[in-house]
C-alpha cells in the first residue's frame, strides 16, 4: 500500500482537478487545454477526470491519488492485499458491489472502508448507519476494488453455499433408482431451493468469471465443480456428493431432458438472462462410473463481439486477412481445433460487412451470437435438418455471402466448392493443425484437386495463448534451451497475483498463420501434390507459422515463451 502524502496550503479540495494535476507535475497545460476542449464539445458531459483518462494524458490511478493528495485523505494502490478477510462481510456484498467499496479492517470501533468516489459523504454516512462503525475511508481505483471483490467475495460464497448445506436434509439426496414410480419424488428433489441455488450460483459466478465451460464430475465419495477459463480448468467448490444426482436432475429439468434416463448420454440447452444479455448454455450428460458427469457450454454474446482490429493480428497480417475476406467469390477457411476462436474470427468478419445491398446468410451449430443483418440458421440434425440440407436450401435464397459453421462432411465440402464455384464467397471452419492441411483436407473429403485450387482464396490458422497478467509481470529469466527454441531476446512471464489466481495470465489473444495461395503453390495443389510437397513450396515464401507469429508476440510482451511453444507443438514447421 502506497500513501498520498496530506494535503498542504498549495493545494486544495476546491481547485480543480486539472490544475492539481498540472501542479504535480503529470499533466502538462497544453493537454489540459485540450481535455477541456473536447469536454466542452462532447455530447458525453463527462467529468473533466474520465476525459484525461479517455484521451489517455494520465491513467485513472494518476486521477485518483491527487483527489485523495487533495482531500487529506490515504490512497491505497493494492487494498486486496489491505484488506482483512473477516471483515470484508460487514457490509452487505450487493452492497459493495453497487457502490464500488470495500472494508478494509476495523480498529478500536473505527472502519476504514476503500471508496473510489472520496467526495461523496452520503456515501460514507451510509457505511456507518449500516455496520454501526465509525467509519474513515481510503481512496483506491474502482479497477482495484474490483479486483480485490473477485479475490474475496467468491470465498463470501462458501458461506453461501454452507448455508444451503445445512438446509439439505439428510434424505434429501439419496439416490434414486431408474423407476417410473420414483420420478416425481426425483423431479421434486431436484426443484428444492437448496439446489435451485447452488445451480443459479454456479452458473452466475461461471459467466462472472469468464469461465467457457462448467464441469460438474462425480467421484467415488467426491464431487467437484470445476470452470475453464482462458483454456484451463479450475475446482469452484466440492459440493456434498449426495447432490450429484439432485444438481444433475436440476440441470436436465433446466434442458428440457429427460430426467429418468441415466444410462444414455444426453444433450441440450438453456438459456438465463445476466446483466441484460442473453447467455446460452449447451448441456451434455455422460453416464460415470460414480454418477452422471455433466458439462455446460458457455456462449456469451459478449465474447464474439470483437472487432477484426482486437484479434491480435499484426499490421501486415491483418491488412492480407481483409484482402483476403473482401473477395467477390471463393472459399475462406479459418481452422484450428475446438476452443481456437475460429468462430470469433468468423463473427468479426461478418459483423463488419455491409449488408444493406448484400444477402449475408449463416449455417451453425450452434448459433454463438446474434449479428444484425445477418440470416442465421441453426442445424438441428435430430430432425433431419443438416449442414447439407441447410446449404442447399440456402443457395436457393439468393445469397451473396455465405458462412457455414463447419464442413464435417464431403457432401457439404461439395456443395460449398459447387457455391464458390457459381460467384459465391463462403466462409467456413476445418479442424486442421495448419493452414497447408486444409487444402490436403478438402481433397481427402472427395474434392477435385483443380476444384480446389480454383475456389479457395485464404486459409487462416490460429490458436488461443493466454496473455500475461499485467499487474505482475516481470522480466523471463527462463530456461535458455526455451529462449534459444525462440531465437532469442528478451521475454516476460507473470510472476502471479490474486488477480490472476496466482496463474501470470489474464486473458487471451490469438496467434494466426494465413496461407493466401500463390500461383506456383495453386498449380502444385491443382496437379494433387502431397502435404509435404506443399509445404516444400512454401519455403522461401513470406509466409509465417503459428510459432513465429507467436514467438512474436512473446517478444513484445503479450505472452511467454512456454505457451507459445505449448500451444503449438502440434504444429509441424
Amino acid at each position: 500500500m502506497t500513501m498520498a502524502h496530506q494535503s498542504n496550503s498549495n493545494v486544495t479540495a476546491q481547485a480543480p482537478l486539472g490544475q492539481l494535476l498540472v501542479r504535480r507535475g503529470v499533466l502538462s497545460e497544453k493537454q489540459l487545454e485540450q481535455a477541456l476542449e473536447f469536454q466542452r464539445t462532447s455530447e458525453d458531459r463527462k467529468l473533466i477526470g474520465e476525459v484525461l483518462i479517455q484521451l489517455g494524458f494520465v491513467n485513472q490511478e494518476v486521477v485518483l491519488e491527487t483527489l485523495a493528495e487533495a482531500y487529506g485523505i490515504p490512497f491505497a494502490s493494492d487494498t486486496a492485499r489491505l484488506a482483512d478477510p473477516k471483515v470484508v462481510d460487514v457490509l452487505p456484498r450487493e452492497f459493495l458491489q453497487e457502490h464500488g467499496v470495500l472494508p478494509l479492517f476495523l480498529v478500536r470501533g473505527v472502519l476504514t472502508v476503500a471508496v473510489s468516489e472520496p467526495a461523496n459523504l452520503y456515501l460514507l454516512e451510509e457505511i456507518e448507519r449500516k455496520t454501526g462503525h465509525r467509519a474513515q475511508i481510503v481512496a483506491a481505483t474502482a479497477e482495484d476494488i474490483e479486483s480485490a471483490h473477485k479475490a474475496y467475495l467468491p470465498a463470501a460464497n462458501v458461506f453461501v453455499i454452507d448455508e444451503i448445506y445445512e438446509d439439505i436434509d439428510e434424505h434429501d439426496f439419496a439416490v434414486i433408482e431408474h423407476d417410473a414410480t420414483e420420478l416425481a419424488d426425483l423431479e421434486e428433489d431436484a426443484g428444492h431451493g437448496p439446489v435451485v441455488k447452488l445451480v443459479n450460483f454456479i452458473v452466475y459466478s461461471a459467466v462472472q468469471e469468464g469461465a467457457s465451460d462448467i464441469h460438474i464430475e462425480p467421484g467415488d465419495h467426491s464431487l467437484r465443480v470445476r470452470y475453464r477459463i482462458d483454456g484451463r480448468l479450475y475446482e469452484k467448490i466440492q459440493p456434498p456428493h449426495k447432490m450429484q444426482q439432485a444438481i444433475a436432475s436440476r440441470i436436465k429439468i433446466m434442458a428440457n431432458l429427460d430426467i429418468s434416463e441415466r444410462r444414455l448420454p444426453q444433450d441440450g440447452d438453456f438459456n438465463v438472462m445476466m446483466d441484460g444479455r442473453p447467455i446460452d448454455l449447451r448441456v451434455s450428460t455422460m453416464p460415470g462410473k460414480f454418477g452422471e458427469v455433466v458439462v455446460l457450454r458457455i456462449i456469451d454474446s459478449k465474447n464474439n463481439s470483437l472487432s477484426l482490429d482486437q484479434l491480435g493480428f499484426n499490421e501486415s497480417m491483418l491488412d492480407a486477412w481483409k484482402s483476403v475476406v473482401a473477395q467477390p467469390n471463393g472459399v475462406v477457411l479459418v481452422t484450428g481445433p475446438t476452443g481456437s476462436g475460429k468462430s470469433t474470427t468468423l463473427y468479426s468478419v461478418l459483423s463488419q460487412m455491409e449488408t444493406s445491398e448484400i444477402n449475408v446468410s449463416t449455417v451453425e451449430d450452434p448459433i454463438e451470437a446474434q449479428i444484425n443483418g445477418i440470416n442465421q440458421s441453426q442445424i438441428n440434425e435430430r430432425a433431419g435438418f443438416t449442414f447439407s440440407k441447410a446449404l442447399r436450401s440456402m443457395l436457393r435464397q439468393d445469397p451473396d455471402v455465405l458462412m457455414v459453421g463447419e464442413i464435417r462432411d464431403a457432401e457439404t465440402a461439395a456443395i460449398v466448392s459447387q457455391a464458390a464455384l457459381t460467384g459465391h464467397l463462403v466462409f467456413s471452419t476445418l479442424h486442421t493443425n495448419d493452414a497447408i492441411s486444409a487444402i490436403t483436407r478438402l481433397i481427402n473429403l472427395g474434392i477435385e484437386p483443380y476444384l480446389v485450387s480454383a475456389t479457395v482464396r485464404g486459409v487462416l490458422a490460429q490458436r488461443l495463448v493466454r496473455k500475461i497478467c499485467p499487474h505482475c509481470k516481470c522480466k523471463w529469466e527462463g530456461d535458455e534451451s526455451v529462449r534459444e527454441a525462440c531465437g532469442g531476446g528478451e521475454f516476460w512471464v507473470g510472476a502471479g497475483c490474486h488477480r490472476c489466481r496466482n496463474t501470470g495470465y489474464a486473458g487471451r489473444i490469438g496467434i494466426f498463420e494465413l496461407l493466401v495461395p500463390t500461383s506456383e503453390l495453386l498449380e502444385a495443389i491443382s496437379q494433387g501434390a502431397s502435404l509435404q510437397e506443399l509445404k516444400q513450396s512454401l519455403a522461401g515464401t513470406a509466409f509465417s507459422t503459428l510459432r513465429c507469429d507467436g514467438i512474436e508476440k512473446a517478444k513484445l510482451g503479450l505472452t511467454t515463451p512456454e505457451e507459445v511453444l505449448c500451444m503449438t507443438r502440434s504444429v509441424s514447421l
